[in-house]
């Protein structure tokens, strides 16, 4: 249980911190994307930084429990697929990702990361 409330944490500080900087910079974020995807070497870097979070996080952590601790698992996994995906589909990523940071997305995207940060928060800081 200690791993899952660190993680927790950490996650979110992350989320936090990534919807309230959506919030308060959008054109910072949309430009962001642009860059990301427009210098290859950092494309593969964030992927492969993603498989390498993700992957510590399943290998550490891959508890499929009926409790909160299984939201770790899940984040983990998304970022092991996610990284992967950047790195062999790196079009298809930039495409999805252009869907979440441009018109109704941008809307919605820091909202969701601010509640999903406020909920790790919760575990976290709290329970």
């Amino acid at each position: 249980m200690e791993l899952s409330i660190f993680v927790a944490k950490i996650t979110s500080v992350i989320y936090l911190s990534a919807g309230l900087g959506a919030i308060f910079s959008a054109d910072h974020y949309r430009r962001l994307v642009d860059d990301m995807f427009n210098n290859a070497a950092l494309t593969y870097l964030m992927g492969f930084t993603a498989v390498i979070l993700g992957f510590l996080i399943v290998n550490y952590h891959n508890i499929w429990a009926k409790d909160w601790t299984v939201l770790i698992t899940i984040i983990g996994w998304l970022g092991l697929v996610k990284g992967a995906l950047i790195i062999a589909f790196p079009r298809f990523a930039q495409s999805y990702s252009r869907l979440i940071f441009q018109g109704r997305g941008l809307r919605i995207f820091p909202y969701l990361a601010i509640f999903i940060g406020l909920l790790f928060g919760y575990f976290g800081f709290v329970s």
